[in-house]
């Protein structure tokens, strides 16, 4: 188990941890919260090595093994294939082993090494690998793609891989999603909840949170607190104690005020001078309750468009897609015919690569559209948060000069001092005070960025909001205050984002975009999530024809016929012994589905004939009961399904 006790962490003057003391179990699944400098980062790197405590003791079992996302951007020409194999570092190490052993002729260490990187996964490392990489977003034809042709995402998806990859007792994931689209987040939160290890995981996806951890470890004011629960279990508890907390202080304060009026008042006078002095030892020892500071959220709101055009937009057989320097056309989405109104709150979805940037950059006038017409209403104005918004910030300049030269192209006819005046305060309401106005960007954080980015926006007015990944670096505070401007915003809003309690609170209708169509999606985010099993199952099984077909090369030594066909069964083995108690607790579930169906059938019927008060209420008693069964078994099964499905991927 991992143990701090009465643990300091300093970096520099500023103190980090004081006096911690929490203890974390084998397998918890650990979420680690806190603002943004509260000192996530550096509980990871004590965990890690990398710090070291200025006090107070801390210890984790030395024969553990950790695994933790590479920070740097890989250089390297490797496959990529190759490169997660790599992360693999107990095979890794026994593979050097076997080199020094056949180079020195020791038969008896080559026999054993052989039989210690077959119990070390050897047999279906290449798979395990391939299947990391296809679950983060990547096709087929990616797997022998050289590292250093991916763009910086990517990258970090690869290095995420690679961690995964490792074999390890203790996971630390900072941000894990970051870099990732729903598909993949989805795919990688299956992942977590079957991870055997202790995992530490610092996210803002509040339902990512809630999804995989069991455990949370709050870090506020250089305290470090366990809460039993997901970050909604912390929040109620959370909430419960700061009430609790409140009430305390104010009991202790009337409980002050009344000591210290009586040694006002006697404090002077010879026969009450014991008792006035005993009062103050009183006061003096009282272990002071600290009063419930309100937290200074960040909130704001976008500005009353100036008009708002019905229908906003109209597509009409429309092809999406780009063209190359040469002007040949690559075509992603064909055949779209849609309208967007005044009002609507649409949520894009898809797999990755199946063209919802594509999307978005034709709407918002990135790119042309490759055939068909956009029809765009009177008095369109478009406000358009990329992905790579943040890229085109200019880190030499500060904030307010992006401000005053976002007003000059607005031609805003004031002048410059009252100008001037005005961007400050509009700057102030998010959170870019004082000398803040004058920091040059490039100095600033991820999610400073992207407030300045969302004020730049919300300064123009727009009517129509396209929101691509708009929450990457913001934390939980900034995402709760951007769902609540979007929910009072009057314009229409369409959103592409991995944040799902972001589409849950702001959108009420959902686009798919996949097999290059555009399509209303008839469901919610788990069905979905359901959806994006089925794709994954579906790009699985192109992988394995194409594996048959022509494997990537360098990758790992290729095996005779017959140790294929004896690897071949023992995976169909390995899968069968997995998934035969998952299918018959299904079989069991549906049989009793089956055999409640009836029952609450007839009891329905009855109850729409005359009968006793007393028959009405067994009945009704009964019918109850029959439903919540059905509920709890309809969500067992879907529960099974899913972990089924999840088992045929990786096996």
């Amino acid at each position: 188990m991992i143990v701090l006790k009465n643990v300091s962490l300093r970096r520099g003057t500023k103190v980090l941890l004081e006096d911690a003391s929490v203890t974390l179990n084998p397998g918890e699944k650990v979420g680690l919260i806190g603002r943004n400098g509260a000192g996530k980062s550096s509980l990871f790197a004590l965990l890690n090595g990398g710090l070291h405590e200025d006090s107070g003791e801390f210890s984790m079992p030395p024969h553990w093994r950790m695994a933790q996302v590479a920070q740097h951007m890989p250089e390297t020409d490797q496959p990529a294939a190759q490169f997660v194999l790599d992360g693999d570092t107990r095979l890794a190490e026994l593979s050097a082993q076997l080199q020094q052993a056949q180079a020195g002729g020791d038969g008896m260490r080559i026999a054993q090494l052989h039989a210690d990187l077959q119990d070390a996964g050897l047999h279906d490392a290449l798979p395990r690998a391939e299947a990391l990489i296809l679950g983060l977003g990547f096709t087929p034809e990616q797997l022998g793609r050289p590292v250093n042709s991916f763009s910086g995402g990517w990258r970090m998806r690869l290095q995420l891989a690679r961690a995964l990859m490792c074999p390890s007792d203790l996971l630390l994931l900072d941000e894990p999603t970051n870099h990732l689209d729903l598909d993949a987040l989805v795919w990688l939160e299956s992942w977590l909840q079957r991870y055997e290890g202790t995992l530490l995981l610092i996210s803002h996806d509040r339902e990512f949170l809630d999804a995989v951890t069991r455990v949370t470890l709050h870090i506020e004011h250089a305290r470090l607190t366990r809460y039993g629960g997901n970050y909604s279990a912390f929040e109620t508890l959370r909430a419960q104690q700061l009430e609790l907390q409140q009430a305390a202080y104010a009991k202790q304060q009337d409980k002050i005020a009344h000591l210290q009026k009586f040694i006002d008042r006697f404090k002077a006078k010879a026969t009450k001078a014991k008792q006035a002095q005993s009062r103050v030892k009183a006061l003096e020892r009282m272990e002071k309750i600290a009063p419930v500071l309100a937290s200074a959220d960040f909130t704001f709101e976008f500005r009353e468009p100036d008009n708002l055009p019905n229908p906003m937009l109209a597509i009409t057989d429309a092809a999406f897609g780009y063209r190359t320097e040469d002007g040949r056309e690559t075509t992603i989405l064909r055949g779209v015919s849609r309208s967007v109104l005044a009002g609507q709150r649409i949520g894009i979805l898809g797999a990755n690569g199946q063209g919802k940037s594509t999307l978005v950059k034709t709407v918002a006038r990135a790119m042309a559209p490759l055939a068909g017409t956009l029809t765009e209403g009177k008095g369109l104005n478009i406000g358009y948060f990329a992905q790579q918004e943040l890229d085109v910030l200019r880190a030499q300049d500060n904030p307010l000069e992006h401000m005053v030269r976002l007003a000059r192209e607005l031609g805003l006819q004031s002048t410059e001092a009252a100008r001037e005046q005005e961007l400050r305060n509009f700057l102030g309401s998010f959170n870019f005070s004082g000398d803040m106005v004058q920091q040059s960007v490039g100095t600033m954080s991820g999610g400073e960025k992207a407030r300045l980015v969302l004020a730049m926006i919300v300064w123009q007015k727009p009517n129509l909001l396209l929101l691509d990944e708009p929450t990457n670096h913001l934390d939980l505070a900034t995402r709760e205050a951007l769902a609540m401007a979007l929910n009072e915003f009057e314009g229409t809003v369409m959103l592409v984002s991995h944040d799902r309690a972001l589409l849950r609170s702001v959108c009420d209708e959902f686009w798919l975009v996949g097999r290059g169509k555009v399509e209303p999606f008839d469901g919610d985010l788990d069905d979905y999530q359901r959806y994006l099993l089925e794709e994954s199952r579906r790009l699985r099984e192109l992988t394995r024809a194409q594996a048959q077909s022509a494997a990537p090369a360098d990758v790992a030594p290729r095996l005779s016929g017959a140790e294929q066909r004896k690897l071949e069964a023992a995976r169909r083995q390995q899968q069968a012994a997995q998934t035969r108690p998952l299918k018959k607790e299904l079989e069991k579930i549906e049989q009793r589905m089956a055999a409640i169906e009836p029952e609450k059938t007839g009891l329905e019927a009855r109850l729409s004939t005359p009968l006793s008060p007393a028959d009405i209420a067994e009945a009704g008693r009964r019918l109850k009961a029959l439903g919540e069964e059905l509920e709890q078994l309809e969500e067992r099964w879907l529960e099974l399904s899913e972990q089924l499905q999840a088992l045929q991927l990786t096996l």
